[in-house]
């Protein structure tokens, strides 16, 4: 008997069928029967849950669930799910059977008679356990990203859709920008650009520039919610997808506005070193130069007198000599000025009663004051003493007067007062103490903010050529600043000036009188003939110094170093009554000559020659001092004064 044809072609798509099945090893196929026993079981299943078929057919598929599943019924669920809903999909936890997990997607569908008997279930399970660490990994870092950052607050990091909305928020921007999230987000930023940025059309400037870079970066100024500005540092990305179609910006923001702050701070810092840096050499600079050029004076000025001495009355030529020496004491006076800015000159300080000072000198001011100016005092009641130098303080006060008389053209009145200040902390060039407050103040036209930076600077004068040195307020500066004090200047533009100095308080043990109060007077003893050793080490000085000396009736014996000065006195070759000493000179000093004599010739006089006051640290500051450039006179008044206090 022959097979139907029909019988043959099923048998064949059975086998097609199978071989199928059995083929597929990336998903578990296998039948149950309407109990939920396996009925059948291909590769794939065996490959991923771990049992062969014979050690699986016949069992409930319920021992595929964690215990957890079976305990709340699970299995049972998902059979009763897939006959009465024709169709059961989840994903969950599965066992294999060496007690592993692994993740698994299922799909249980009923299979169904032609009579509707329900003959069974067939189950698919597909291992995603890679996809699903995948997935947490993602959502994991998706997670931390998110922590990150929102836990971000010295940035604003947010998102814009293409069209500049804001479309995420995160703490930094809340903290910089002052706007919540539920208040930004839906919101355009530029809302955050100040309004002239807006008239500009700077937001969306920037968002075309990042859209065609790629990229836009700049420093500028952001608002806040309250209408505060901050520097801001501002970062825009574009965002595109796999295609390249824009899906929006990253933006990037960050409040900069403390550092440009100390940037400048730290900027103005070097500026204002640098320009410490600069003056201290500009004051080294001049008062080596007034120190040569006194030198050079003392030469021109002794050299005159005694010309002017030996020359007989001539009419034709004592004017000439006259006209000569008072330009060599311009010289020497402007050579004052420049010690004075540079702190080097010699101070006899001194206390000093400001008011009787002042007082003192009203005539002289009075003289220098036009007709349409006019001149007022006020001073405090029971104002402390002052330690200065009163001829240098003098002088100040009336570089200042006449200032004041320069800057009011159409006449005024210029008011000098006096009043105590306490310092009670630490303020600009000003420790902390007692100080006396006196200022000169003007209704003139004031100066300018520029004008006022640089008004103490040497050689800076707003006056006319010939009117001024530019070292006035220079000398003022270094005299107040040399007597322990500052110099403050107070000006605006057509609302006049006011210079004040403050000078400390002075104190009686700190502040000797002058050798002119101790000593007695040079007339009350007659100087003879004395030998005299003149030490220095310029040649010009040294032959004038020799010059007036002789013509005075002394011997000099003379020495061009502090090494020449010292072998003549120990030769003992002749009996020197006094010493009368550069100081400053090289190799040894003047005042390290004078310390050398004092062991070891105690009753020899020692003068020094100096322009100002240079001894070194521990030198003795009560040696009697010859200021540089000197005349005739006041070398013979010195002379006289220090044998004087000898005797």
């Amino acid at each position: 008997m022959s097979v139907p044809q029909s019988y043959d072609v099923s048998l064949l798509d059975d086998e097609r069928y199978r071989l199928l099945v059995d083929s597929i090893t990336d998903y578990a196929i296998y039948m149950l029967d309407p109990e939920g026993k396996i009925a059948s079981w291909n590769p794939g299943a065996q490959r991923f849950k771990g049992y062969e078929a014979w050690e699986i057919l016949g069992e409930h598929f319920s021992r595929f669930y964690t215990p957890e599943d079976r305990l709340a019924r699970a299995p049972e669920h998902a059979l009763r799910m897939a006959a009465t809903e024709g169709r059961f999909e989840r994903e969950g936890w599965r066992v294999r059977k060496d007690g592993s997990r692994f993740w698994a997607h299922v799909i249980i569908d009923p299979i169904w008679s032609r009579s509707g008997e329900l003959l069974g279930f067939a189950k698919v399970t597909r291992d995603l356990t890679e996809r699903k660490r995948a997935e947490a990994e993602l959502r994991l870092s998706e997670e931390k990203f998110q922590i990150l950052v929102q836990g971000v607050t010295d940035y604003a990091l947010y998102m814009l859709d293409p069209d500049g909305r804001v479309s995420n928020w995160n703490s930094g921007a809340a903290r910089i920008k002052g706007y919540t999230a539920d208040e930004i987000v839906g919101k355009h930023f530029s809302q955050f650009y100040t309004p002239e940025d807006r008239e500009r059309g700077e937001p969306n400037r920037s968002l075309e520039t990042a859209r065609r870079e790629g990229r836009f970066e700049r420093e500028a100024w952001r608002q806040r919610k309250d209408g505060t500005r901050f520097w801001a540092h501002v970062i825009i990305d574009a965002i595109r997808n796999e295609d390249g179609t824009l899906i929006g910006f990253a933006k990037i923001t960050r409040d900069i506005t403390e550092k440009v702050e100390a940037q400048k701070a730290l900027t103005q810092a070097r500026e204002e070193l640098f320009q410490s840096q600069k003056m201290e050499a500009i004051g080294q600079l001049t008062g080596g130069v007034a120190h040569d050029f006194n030198n050079l004076l003392m030469a021109v000025l002794g050299s005159l007198e005694i010309l002017k001495k030996r020359l007989p009355d001539d009419p034709a030529l004592t004017p000439l000599l006259d006209n000569a020496i008072q330009g060599a004491e311009r010289g020497a006076a402007l050579t004052q000025r420049m010690l004075a800015f540079s702190r080097r000159q010699e101070l006899n300080m001194q206390a000093i009663n400001v008011p009787a000072l002042v007082s003192g000198m009203m005539d002289f001011v009075q003289r220098s004051l036009s007709a349409s100016a006019s001149v007022e005092t006020r001073f405090a009641k029971n104002l402390p003493h002052v330690t200065s130098d009163p001829v240098q303080l003098e002088t100040a006060v009336l570089n200042l007067v006449v200032n004041a008389r320069d800057a009011m053209a159409g006449g005024g009145t210029i008011v000098i007062s006096a009043e105590e200040y306490f310092a009670d902390k630490n303020v600009e060039r000003l420790k902390p103490g007692r100080y006396v407050r006196l200022a000169v103040a003007d209704s003139g036209e004031g100066m300018d903010e520029e004008t006022l930076i640089r008004a103490t600077t040497p050689f800076f004068t707003t006056k006319g050529v010939g009117k001024g040195t530019g070292l006035g307020l220079s000398m003022v500066q270094g005299l107040t600043e040399q007597s322990g004090g500052k110099l403050d200047i107070q000006s605006q533009k057509g609302k006049g000036t006011t210079v004040s100095l403050y000078l400390p308080a002075a104190d009686a043990n700190d502040c000797p009188q002058s050798s002119e109060q101790t000593m007695p007077s040079p007339a009350a003893t007659p100087i003879g003939r004395l030998t005299i050793l003149a030490v220095d080490d310029d040649a010009l000085v040294l032959m004038n110094t020799t010059l007036m000396l002789e013509d005075l009736g002394h011997t000099v014996i003379e020495a061009y170093s502090g090494t020449d000065a010292l072998k003549e006195l120990r030769s003992g070759a002749h009996d020197i009554d006094l010493v009368i000493t550069d100081h400053s000179m090289p190799r040894m000093t003047g005042s390290e000559l004078a310390a050398v004599i004092r062991e070891e010739r105690p009753g020899l006089p020692v003068v020094l020659a100096t322009g100002y006051a240079e001894l070194p640290t521990g030198g003795d500051n009560r040696l009697p001092r010859l200021p540089k450039p000197f005349s005739q006179n006041q070398l013979e008044e010195i002379i006289a004064t220090v044998l004087a206090g000898g005797r």
